[in-house]
């Protein structure tokens, strides 16, 4: 891949480049030395600032905290399987009891939903649940 100016940076990965910057403020990402020459002042980006950006979204959207993903970080360079696995389940873990949560609402809010079409007369169940 080209080198990429920090806008094509941002799109590859899917984000915008404020959010590429602030990787860059919390040591997620590297900010390389402005280009000298024609491209004067102009930050230039590779594959490898790709492949970083794309498995920061990516451990986001799994639940990591952008620490922990720092942390996944460093353990790539360190090879440290053993934490990345204690990271993982630790992970799994908080997945685990948010699914929980969810069913108990879904089932909380399919019950709301038959008792509102059960035609009883009287304020909706659904509403009224949300007032309180």
């Amino acid at each position: 891949m080209s080198q990429l100016t920090i806008g094509k940076l941002a799109d590859a990965g899917g984000v915008g480049v404020e959010t590429v910057r602030y990787y860059q403020r919390r040591g997620l990402l590297p900010t390389p030395e402005r280009g000298g020459g024609p491209d004067a002042g102009v930050r230039r980006y590779g594959e490898e600032e790709v492949r970083r950006l794309r498995f920061i979204r990516s451990a986001q959207a799994a639940g990591f905290t952008l620490e922990e993903i720092g942390e996944l970080l460093e353990l790539d360079a360190t090879d440290d399987r053993a934490r990345a696995r204690e990271l993982a389940r630790a992970r799994i873990a908080a997945l685990d009891v948010k699914i929980a949560e969810l069913v108990q609402a879904r089932e909380g809010l399919a019950r709301l939903a038959r008792e509102c079409g059960s035609g009883k007369a009287g304020p909706c169940p659904i509403l009224t649940a949300f007032e309180g």
